[in-house]
């Protein structure tokens, strides 16, 4: 989402670095730089003014064009200022009697029942709450439907669906339920139109009414930008939002609008939308945003990442089989399959410090998620002798593994390539004193970030 913002700022900031002392007029030039990338990311005009000159006003001290490494000093500020324009991360307020009551607003095709199911997911398995769906969507063709298999999908219960019922009656016999049947959270996914119009924000605040919400949510299209941002505005001003939920944060989009939302709504953005996947909902953590668009990455996403897919058991498992030499193809493979659930490969190096502004220069193909299926196919189509035994590979079993795989020979070699450096890049590593030791020099503590 912030690639073209990153790519911006980093050449801003690269342009600092190389010159030792800094004078003001060397610290205006860069600022009308991040002004530029800010306008471009289509960034709201009086969140830019605003930012700019608090940004200014700390970039020009003293303390700043006198210091050793100046241009550090002012990527600090920058990340600051960027932090203090998005807010603060809050929580979801269901601290009350239950059943809490969520409802959810937006325009027609933001993903508002998509994001149902996804917060609905999040509260059962993070939260660890009864949480049950109600649809009062009545316009859009089998929209009540819909919502019914997302849920049954994500494990928690639906209101049943009697036709010929309006959305304020929906909403009392949803609370009825949601009370006599002891639910802890209630989900009301509204209707949406495809712009705003008075008969939709009377049908809301109708169902406000009734329903007496803990939390009112606005899912907004980050992808949008500036568009976004007047929705959310309008949103807030009619009906009074709590929360907003930015979704397709993972498109490539401009950005713009999660650096507007707070400042030009008041209100705070509670999640992000990161795939199409249903756990795909990400809590909204100014720092760790701010790091990414600054290109510092965001370790500690990608750690959480690893965490939820390899257990710490499986990862001194898999320490002690590299530091052996027994690891094998099954083992990659399991590797592969990790990777996968942890997200696109695009998305990994950005997480990684340093490495978001070199997507651009890497070779596409190196970043492509369907080479990792292509490795996969060829593991799984050969004989358990060969993955055990990868040395045992020559040019008659491999282009047999390509056919089998529907792949190309070339596709096995980059394979047995990849495998063969991994072997090689751990014997260095044993040399240095294994992995423990590696981690040691990174800070680890003996484990590597992986390890819980």
């Amino acid at each position: 989402m912030f690639d073209q913002l990153s790519g911006k700022l980093k050449t801003v900031f690269d342009n600092l670095s190389g010159r030792g002392r800094l004078s003001e007029s060397d610290v205006d030039e860069a600022l009308r730089g991040v002004r530029l990338a800010l306008l471009e990311a289509d960034v709201a005009l009086p969140v830019i003014k605003h930012f700019m000159e608090e940004v200014r006003e700390q970039a020009v001290g003293e303390s700043v064009l006198k210091a050793v490494k100046p241009s550090e000093q002012i990527i600090k500020i920058v990340h600051d200022g960027l932090v203090n324009v998005l807010g603060t991360g809050e929580d979801l307020n269901l601290r009350m009697q239950p059943p809490a009551v969520i409802l959810m607003s937006g325009l027609q095709g933001s993903g508002k029942t998509t994001t149902t199911a996804k917060l609905a997911k999040r509260l059962k398995e993070k939260d660890n709450k009864r949480v049950m769906l109600a649809s009062l969507d009545i316009y859009r063709p089998a929209a009540q439907e819909q919502l019914a298999v997302v849920a049954k999908r994500v494990g928690v219960d639906s209101l049943a669906i009697i036709e010929g019922q309006i959305p304020t009656d929906i909403t009392k016999r949803a609370i009825t339920e949601a009370k006599k049947n002891g639910y802890d959270v209630l989900i009301l996914d509204t209707a949406g139109r495809h712009e705003i119009d008075q008969t939709m924000m009377d049908e809301l605040l109708a169902v406000k009414k009734i329903a007496a919400p803990a939390e009112t949510l606005l899912v907004a299209d980050g992808l949008t930008g500036q568009v976004a941002v007047d929705i959310a505005t309008a949103f807030n001003d009619k009906i009074g939002v709590t929360g907003i939920i930015l979704t397709r944060m993972d498109g490539d989009g401009r950005g713009g609008a999660a650096l507007s939302m707070r400042e030009v709504t008041g209100q705070p953005i509670k999640f992000l939308g990161m795939g199409e996947g249903l756990d795909a909902l990400t809590p909204f953590e100014p720092e760790r945003l701010a790091g990414r668009i600054l290109g510092m990455g965001d370790v500690v996403e990608l750690v959480e990442k690893a965490q939820q897919v390899v257990s710490e058991e499986e990862a001194e498992a898999m320490q002690e089989k590299m530091m052996s030499g027994k690891f094998n193809l099954l083992d990659l493979k399991k590797q592969i399959q990790a990777m996968q659930k942890m997200g696109s490969l695009s998305d990994l190096m950005g997480m990684m410090p340093g490495m978001g502004a070199m997507k651009d220069k890497v070779d596409p193909s190196k970043l492509d998620d369907k080479m990792l299926v292509r490795q996969i196919a060829a593991i799984d189509s050969m004989t358990k002798i060969e993955r055990l035994n990868p040395h045992i590979l020559n040019a008659k079993r491999r282009k047999r593994i390509a056919a089998g795989a529907g792949i190309s020979v070339n596709d096995v070699n980059k394979l047995i390539k990849s495998f063969e450096t991994m072997q090689t890049a751990m014997k260095r590593i044993k040399k240095m004193g294994g992995l423990g030791a590696l981690a040691n020099m990174m800070g680890g503590g003996g484990k590597m970030p992986f390890m819980k």
